[in-house]
């Protein structure tokens, strides 16, 4: 292994490190069922989701005790693998357009990855300067359970994007693969495939997560929006469009007028972002690659890497775990 591979390991292992764990976070991991990582040391089933790692644990468990919410706040909401790159960028472009022009040479997302312009709740990311206050912009991979309880009680808006659970686990596959320690070797298809049946992986599993921001979209459309990664590429400006409506700040007029939205969809594209210079070069973390964000962005991927066994399989999963609820794919 290189000298730079040893380097990424270690930045990595120190991150999820258990040594600094509460007395009380310890104590509540010793009570959770456990199963181990397929990248690195254990997961744990919390609130019916898994979490990697006690250091991780500690950081939702801490979040969820400290942090308020804003009525103002707008949270989006994704399963890792499911365009949240994507939905970040064009977030950040539209609640930010007065200050900043899409075609600005200037513009913040040519020179920082989105994942640094909206922070992860539960896994702050450094950010580079760059902020909007009101409102805040605050990602977050939780299920609708884990959320704080000030989030659910207050006024602020949630945008959930799910994507196919065929395309999401193949997108996922190959992250778990780019993050493998390489002394581990790497992760075979069915063994990770096992895995997203089982629903045992950060965050998963997949169909209960997509499932609760779904019932509770149908509940209060007025506070979740649930969008569909699949529909958003085929249609993306009336996506657009609609997202700005629901977060309260909508497309004018005046604004149709210069195409505006083909403005901030071009900036954000999947072609133009995973071509800049600080998504092909940069680091978010140590060991994470702004480039490991931008891999495909493709709309049935899966065809190219699921056996037909293994397609019927996931189609059988999600038909008998969503049942009579309407969320479909």
């Amino acid at each position: 292994m290189e000298k730079s591979d040893l380097t990424v390991v270690s930045d990595i292992a120190k991150f999820i490190q258990e040594e600094e764990l509460s007395e009380e976070c310890r104590e509540l991991i010793s009570s959770l069922p456990t199963e181990k990582c397929l990248l690195f040391g254990n997961l744990y089933q919390y609130q019916g989701f898994w979490v990697s790692s006690g250091n991780y644990l500690q950081k939702i468990v801490t979040c969820q005790n400290q942090f308020e919410a804003r009525d103002s706040d707008i949270f989006l909401v994704t399963l890792p693998k499911s365009g949240t790159t994507w939905l970040k960028a064009m977030v950040f472009a539209l609640v930010n357009r007065t200050q900043y022009d899409p075609k600005s040479t200037q513009h913040p997302l040519l020179s920082n990855n989105p994942h640094q312009l909206v922070h992860f709740l539960e896994f702050p990311i450094p950010r580079n300067g760059v902020d909007s206050s009101t409102p805040r912009l605050i990602s977050t991979h939780l299920p609708l359970v884990s959320l704080p309880e000030s989030v659910k009680k207050s006024g602020c808006k949630i945008v959930y994007l799910c994507r196919n659970p065929k395309d999401n686990f193949v997108s996922r596959f190959h992250w778990q693969n780019k993050l493998r320690r390489q002394e581990m070797g790497g992760i075979s298809l069915e063994e990770a495939f096992e895995s997203f049946c089982r629903g045992v992986y950060t965050y998963g599993p997949f169909w209960d997560h997509a499932l609760g921001y779904w019932k509770q979209s149908l509940e209060t459309p007025e506070r979740v929006l649930f969008f569909k990664y699949d529909e958003m590429k085929a249609d993306p400006g009336n996506h657009l469009r609609k997202l700005a409506d629901f977060i309260g700040c909508p497309i004018s007029k005046e604004e149709e007028s210069f195409n505006l939205v083909d403005q901030i969809l071009e900036l954000c594209s999947f072609d133009h972002l995973s071509n800049l210079e600080v998504n092909r070069t940069g680091k978010l973390l140590p060991g994470i690659n702004n480039s490991n964000f931008f891999r495909r962005g493709e709309v049935g991927d899966w065809k190219n890497h699921l056996t037909p066994e293994m397609a019927q399989k996931l189609d059988e999963i999600t038909k008998e775990k969503l049942g009579a609820s309407g969320l479909t794919f």
